[in-house]
């Protein structure tokens, strides 16, 4: 198995990003592709996620959320990215992904640096724009939940990746209105939709190196 030493984050800053590519792997297949300019024209509301590295026993990982069961939320008890919608006074949207990173799973924000900013995604069920960044904490994270968006944290080790198939399994899934679409299955956890298709970016991002 491939091992990822420190200089991990000084070679995803230099990595290249497979963008749409990557992302088209893990898109459910009634996904529709949007220029940007068709993008802005649905006056799409925007967003940051994050993927904050971190090592753990000597293995680089990062957490997942299991969001919080909400009627008005359309991704609710989903499986997703810490991350939320841009504010007026965020300077900019890695600023976004920070705040919201602590807000929902309590890392502090002095700790947490950007390393690089990943390929953008548009959601068209909520009409969101999605910015992902990857980042990482110099302190060892202690994950304090907030209620209203989080009930669990999931600790995601980026070996994993390494045997994400080319080919993903399909699962017919309640939260994707019966449809069939591709989906990770971490240790019975289901990834799906945007998360899987900005983690699938991360994947081949990593398999390059």
């Amino acid at each position: 198995m491939k091992s990822f030493g420190k200089d991990l984050l000084n070679k995803i800053k230099k990595a290249t990003l497979d963008g749409e590519n990557a992302h088209g792997v893990f898109s459910p297949p009634y996904r529709p592709v949007f220029t940007y300019e068709q993008v802005l024209e649905k006056n799409p509301k925007f967003a940051a996620v994050n993927i904050v590295l971190y090592l753990k026993d000597n293995e680089w990982h990062f957490p997942l959320i299991q969001r919080t069961e909400n009627k008005h939320d359309r991704h609710s008890g989903q499986i997703s990215l810490p991350g939320g919608k841009r504010e007026e006074l965020d300077r900019d949207f890695s600023h976004t992904a920070i705040r919201e990173t602590s807000e929902e799973i309590g890392l502090e924000q002095h700790y947490v640096r950007i390393i690089r900013e990943m390929s953008p995604i548009y959601i068209p069920p909520s009409n969101f724009y999605v910015y992902p960044y990857i980042s990482y904490t110099t302190k060892n994270p202690r994950f304090i939940l907030q209620a209203t968006e989080a009930v669990e944290v999931i600790e995601f080790p980026i070996s994993s990746f390494l045997n994400l198939p080319d080919q993903p399994d399909l699962m017919t899934l309640p939260s994707a209105a019966g449809k069939e679409v591709p989906v990770i299955n971490f240790n019975g956890y289901i990834i799906w939709g945007a998360t899987a298709m900005i983690l699938s970016e991360f994947s081949q991002l990593l398999k390059k190196m």
